[in-house]
């Protein structure tokens, strides 16, 4: 039998700002009951806040964003991101493998270079 590979994720959450505080804990337990009954952990969550987003999405100009690293086993990720399709609440998502956990609370983006942009 061969062995699963497991990856280190960064999630990146768009909520409704319109949910009440109540409702947005409720709707980031279901993400996270998904990410742990597929066999993953929960590494770290770092809540964002409520923040004015570019363009709209879905009749909302703004949105309550939460970041939250994890561990998952790579044949479940697909799940993972049809249950997060299938959330209401949820404006936007976005996951990406990263090598390492960022220390601390506050996460560093690299500026882009001009080849980048």
């Amino acid at each position: 039998m061969r062995a699963t590979k497991t990856n280190l994720y960064e999630g990146l959450y768009i909520f409704r700002p319109t949910l009440s505080d109540e409702a947005r804990e409720k709707a980031l337990k279901k993400i996270t009951t998904v990410i742990e009954n597929s066999g993953g952990t929960l590494e770290k969550t770092i809540d964002w806040g409520r923040k004015k987003m570019a363009y709209e999405i879905k009749m909302c100009r703004e949105g309550h964003y939460i970041l939250i690293y994890f561990s998952l086993p790579t044949n479940v990720m697909d799940e993972v991101i049809r249950e997060n399709h299938l959330h209401e609440d949820l404006l936007r998502y976005l996951h990406r493998t990263i090598e390492a956990l960022p220390e601390g609370e506050q996460v560093k983006f690299k500026p882009l270079t001009n080849v980048e942009r």
